[in-house]
């Protein structure tokens, strides 16, 4: 069974992680790393010819056009992570349009391309709110990819909604981070953190699991979890540390043993929607 490969498109300082020592407005003075990151991984999907769907934080897409029409150039796909890593379940509707709407008029300066995809920051979408929906599908979005089914993580949004694909409204499909159910508990195994703090078998046995039960799995990465050189911010709380440094330089190995053992494809070419 083939999965879905995804790349998060975002550098070190616009994780949630950091909200707290690293404001928005400071970006721009933060040192960007993400070309180089993104370039490593570009060459570990060509040498397994494998595509993969990019969501692009529009911010990025505004500093680096020429890295989102090298994606585009090669074949994958192009989907949007919003504009300013906003927190989707803290943002009223017309926020959320906002940081909608700017993502995808920057990511289209770069790729003459319909963006299909969507997936929040910090997987922040609520089910239960069907305005966020209704905006996605208002703005051409035909997938989203943000729901992460579990309730033991202290900043996802969704615990207890379905583990397969499904229609969340008429309009859109929802395609959420993959887990698995072992003796009545719900385990993620969709790469990230998860991929960098546990052992590699634990997210191959994972996504084994989830192709048993006829579900292809969804695993994502995002472009500094292969740096182990980036800067180290001291003042944020141990865990954030740990959840943000652990095992930087064992993930790219980690990555490339990935796509040689699974068959990915883009996130649309999976749900048929390309």
């Amino acid at each position: 069974m083939k999965n879905a490969f995804s790349i998060d498109l975002e550098d070190w300082f616009c994780v949630y992680n950091f909200a707290q020592v690293i404001n928005y407005s400071e970006w721009d003075r933060c040192e960007l790393r993400v070309v180089q990151n993104t370039a490593r991984l570009l060459t570990l999907l060509d040498k397994h010819e494998t595509k993969a769907t990019f969501f692009v934080l529009g911010w990025i897409a505004e500093r680096c056009p020429d890295l989102i029409r090298e994606i585009a150039a090669a074949g994958h796909e192009i989907a949007t992570h919003g504009y300013g890593h906003i927190i989707v379940k803290d943002v009223t509707p017309e926020e959320f349009e906002r940081d909608l709407v700017a993502s995808l008029r920057a990511i289209q300066q770069c790729v003459n391309t319909d963006v299909i995809g969507y997936r929040a920051p910090s997987f922040s979408v609520v089910a239960n709110k069907p305005w966020i929906f209704d905006i996605l599908a208002a703005n051409g979005i035909k997938y989203d990819s943000s729901i992460f089914p579990i309730g033991l993580h202290p900043d996802y949004a969704a615990a207890g909604t379905s583990l397969s694909v499904y229609n969340i409204t008429e309009s859109i499909v929802e395609f959420p981070l993959s887990c698995f159910r072992q003796f009545g508990i719900t385990f993620p195994c969709s790469g990230g953190g998860y991929l960098r703090m546990f052992p590699y078998r634990y997210t191959a046995y994972g996504i084994t699991r989830c192709n048993k039960d006829n579900r292809p799995a969804v695993i994502y990465i995002h472009p500094w979890e292969i740096d182990p050189n980036q800067p180290r911010m001291t003042h944020v709380p141990l865990l954030k540390k740990i959840r943000h440094y652990v095992n930087l330089d064992k993930t790219e190995g980690r990555v490339d043993r990935l796509l040689s053992e699974f068959a990915f494809d883009t996130c649309a070419s999976i749900l048929g929607l390309r």
